[in-house]
This record gives C-alpha cells, structure tokens and sequence, in this order.
C-alpha cells in the first residue's frame, strides 16, 4: 500500500516503550517518525503514537508531569489520528486496577480491569482476534486474517478493558472470557495487542491506519481500519482456541546464535560453524512463519563484552514479529539499550543466576513480560552422585554449579522473570529430540509461567513432544539453518495432530 508522501508520525517517549519496534514497523509503511516528549509536538502531529510497555500509574504520572496528556487527550476528542498500543491504549481510560488511585488520561470512560482467577497473567503470546456482528469497519478492510477465520495478533497484557465505550467499533479475543481487543473511531485505533509486532496482518494494519489518517484530512471517504477476513463472530469461541483455557498458540521461534555479527551454530555449544546473516536469515524465518526470534549473543557475556546493538537494529528494521534478545546484559542500562535498538524482550542467563536482583530491577522497570531467564541444563555433574539430576550451567556451557534446575527456576519466577527458555546442553545440536523429562519438571517448577523449550530438536514430532511436555514454545536452530526442516512443515504437523499453529 503506497502512501502520496511519507507523513511524519510523533511517538511519545514514554521513556519504557518499546518504541524501536513501533518506529521500523512504520517506516516500513511508509511513514516516517520522530520520538518526543513535548506537548506541542503531539497536539500539533498529523500522526501521534502512544505506545505501551510498562505500569498504568508510573506511566501515567510521566506522561502528566511532561504535559503530553492533555495534548493526546485533545487528539480524542478532535478525531486527530491517534494510536494506541498494548498500554498505551490502556492509558486513554480513567483508571485501571492495576494501579489503584492512578489517574488516566481520561479521554474515554472506562476501567481497565485484570484477568480473573485461574486465567494464566500475563497474557503473553499470539491469540485471535474476532469482529462483532455488524461492525461493517472492522469486517471490510484488506484481506490478511488468516484462513479458518479470525486474525492472529500478539498480546503481552496482564490487564484488559471488558466493554466498548459507546460510539466506537470493537474487535474482540477470548481469554478466559470475551475482552476488547482493539476499538476504532474514524483515524483513531486503540490496539490491546501490539500491532508492530503482529507479522503481516499487524503491519496491514498500520497501513491502513496511516491510509485512514490521510484520507481524513483530504475529507476523502475513510477506508476501514481493522483487517478483515475475520470468519467467526466474537463470543462464539473458535475449534481450540487456546484463550478460552488461558493458554496460547504454540509458537516456534528460530534462535540465532551470534558471534561476531554472524549466526553460528554448533554441537553441545562447541565446534561452532558459520550459518549466514542475522538479518537475511531473521527476514527469512519471519516470512516462513516465525512466531517469534531470539538473538543470543553467546560471546559477549562470557568475554565481558556490550551486546551488538547493531545486529538487533538490523534485525528489527527487517522483522514485524516479537524480538528477544540476549547476551551482554549486566545492568539496567544494558537492557535498556537493547531494548532501544529493537528488542521486545531480553534474556539473562549467567548474570541472573549471579545477580537477582538485576533480574528484579529489569522487570521493575520494563515489567515481566519484558524479561525471559534462559537456563542451561546438564545431568552431567561434577561427581558421579550428581549424575542425572538436571543442574544449572553457566558461562555458556562452561561452568557447572550444584543447583538443580528447578530450584533455580523458582527462585527466578519469584524475582521477575516472566518466561523461561529451558536449554539442555546434553542434547544442544545432537538433533536427539529434548528432554522431555527435563521439560516436565521444569513446567511444574513454574505454574503460569510460559516455559520454551530448546536444545535437540530436528523433526516435527520432536517439536509435538515438547509442546505435548507443557512447552509453550519450541525454539530450535540448527535444522532450520541448514534447511533440513522447515517452520511449515513444523506447523503442519502440529494442524493434523490437532494443535492449532499461527
């Protein structure tokens, strides 16, 4: 879709928002963008954006001690094209519980609530969205759900508004029950999910966001915002919906070990060999699916060395998929510097097993959902008693300590960690399928916490087992790199042994 000019869009600085990602999914658009925090600017922008990582009340109090509330809540009421993404839709209502006392913008009645008991918060992962009946907007825009109905977007939200205010159109989603997923009214789009990170359909939908705000201000007839295909109704769950149970779509996320600018990959983390460009190879995996990537960069924490930002820039302005990112990371700063250049997310391994507290800082700061614990798994032990019982690796395969696995994964979720990446070092690129057993524990050590499972896994029902396990992801590298396996054919395997795939 091609625009009469590249029109400037204002994202607020929030200062705890994943801007990185909102600003390349719009470039890649065609618009172009500037970050600020001046109340002017964001009162006068043909486009603004408000976007959202981080808690309702201290972000709300940033945004009124800079003065830009006002500003954006003039752009509601005005009609001004305005978006809203994860909390930064959250934001425009009057309050939500999980800052009790803390004032929104205010711009639209409501009360954002949380999720009820025994429903898995956050919600965290990819999950259909539906139109009601009637909403002739959010029926009719460009092709891009997928078949069987219903569109795929990517959540990360512990907090959901119940109802459309009045005078807006609503698309909906399941989990545990009905709950707003987006609302439009002429060029605004509040978004619960996040649409930069939402593959193909997310990035239509922000094209016809940009579409919609320049046809409003040529007085032309707006084009429908919210993409279209979507087959069911909302309130009538979809076959397998994993919402309804509090549960995700199983996602595969191709990992990209990173040494020295190049993806490498070896056997039981040595005799590592090149396997080609991050971002060629990151655009590739995204096109063929990819539910999700991780960068580790595996030299970096051990040589003492800053992350390659450059590596997650390059990725980031290639992919519309969630990004995590990991390696280097030995203070807030570190990880507020990944996040900067792209990242959704960052994973800490050895220094979050040495230092909890970092790990506690980071998810104060940029909340759980932001921060993933990878843990490297051996039953090889220092001495023959310790053999078999799973304990913690660090230094990327090199140091063995006598913790078991499971006691570290408690201690980890009790500190912030908001998932799990589970590697067993035993079975890394031995193409052995994972350790099932490994898994199983795991998963119990961490009730509610999404575990992903990695290391060994070369087929489809390799891939089957460990979701079968409890995994809620599979990650895996080598089979992808050197095209033994494909993300389809793992997808496919999984719709006829009845798991629903993305």
């Amino acid at each position: 879709m091609s625009l009469p000019s590249r029109p400037l869009v204002a994202i607020v600085d929030t200062g705890r928002s994943n801007a990185a990602s909102l600003m390349a999914a719009l470039e890649r658009a065609g618009a172009s963008t500037s970050l600020t925090t001046d109340p002017a600017v964001v009162r006068a922008a043909a486009f603004a954006v408000l976007p959202g990582v981080g808690a309702f009340g201290p972000v709300a109090d940033r945004l009124r001690s800079m003065g830009v509330d006002a500003a954006l809540g003039e752009r509601i009421e005005r009609g001004a094209p305005t978006l809203g993404a994860c909390l930064g839709m959250q934001l425009f209502f009057d309050s939500s519980e999980e800052s009790p006392g803390a004032r929104g913008i205010g711009a639209i009645p409501g009360v954002i609530t949380a999720y009820g008991p025994g429903v898995r918060s956050p919600q965290f992962g990819w999950n259909r969205i539906s139109s009601p009946a009637g909403a002739s907007a959010v029926e009719s825009a460009a092709a891009g759900g997928p078949s069987g109905g219903g569109a795929f977007a990517y959540f990360a939200n512990s907090f959901k508004l119940d109802e459309a205010p009045q005078g807006w159109m609503a698309a909906t989603a399941i989990y545990g029950a009905p709950f707003v997923a987006a609302i439009e009214r002429g060029p605004v789009l509040l978004c619960q999910f996040h649409p930069e990170l939402s593959g193909s359909w997310g990035q239509t939908l922000l094209e016809l966001w940009l579409a919609r705000g320049v046809a409003a201000s040529t007085f032309a007839r707006p084009a429908p915002m919210l993409a279209a295909s979507f087959g069911k109704p909302a309130g009538g769950a979809l076959p397998g919906q994993p919402g309804v149970a509090g549960r995700h779509i199983p996602r595969i996320i191709p990992c990209l070990d990173v040494a020295g600018g190049r993806v490498v990959k070896g056997v039981r983390f040595e005799e590592l060999r090149d396997s080609g460009d991050p971002a060629e190879l990151a655009a590739r995996y995204e096109a063929e699916g990819a539910d999700e990537l991780v960068i580790l960069d595996i030299t970096a924490g051990v040589d003492g060395k800053d992350t390659a930002v450059g590596t997650v820039r390059a990725v980031r302005s290639r992919i519309g998929v969630p990004l995590c990112v990991g390696g280097g990371i030995r203070r807030l700063e570190d990880a507020e510097r990944v996040l900067r250049a792209g990242a959704d997310k960052v994973s800490l391994n050895s220094m979050a097993f040495r230092n909890p507290a970092l790990l506690s800082e980071i998810a104060r700061e940029f909340g759980r959902q932001c921060c993933v614990v990878a843990i490297d798994a051996t039953r090889r032990g220092a001495s023959p008693q310790a053999d078999g019982i799973p304990l913690v690796v660090l230094d990327a395969g090199r140091t063995v300590t006598d913790t078991p696995v499971d006691e570290w994964i408690r201690r980890a979720v009790d500190a912030g960690a908001g998932e799990i990446l589970l590697t067993s070092r035993d079975r890394d690129g031995t193409r052995s399928g994972y350790d099932l057993e490994l898994l199983r524990s795991a998963v119990e050590a961490a009730p509610g916490t999404p575990v992903i499972a990695s290391g060994g896994a070369a087929s489809p029902e390799q891939i089957l087992d460990g979701l079968r396990a409890g995994a809620d992801a599979a990650l895996l590298a080598g089979a992808l790199h050197d095209g033994s396996l494909t993300i389809g054919t793992i997808k496919n395997h999984l719709r006829r042994n009845g798991v629903e795939a993305r």
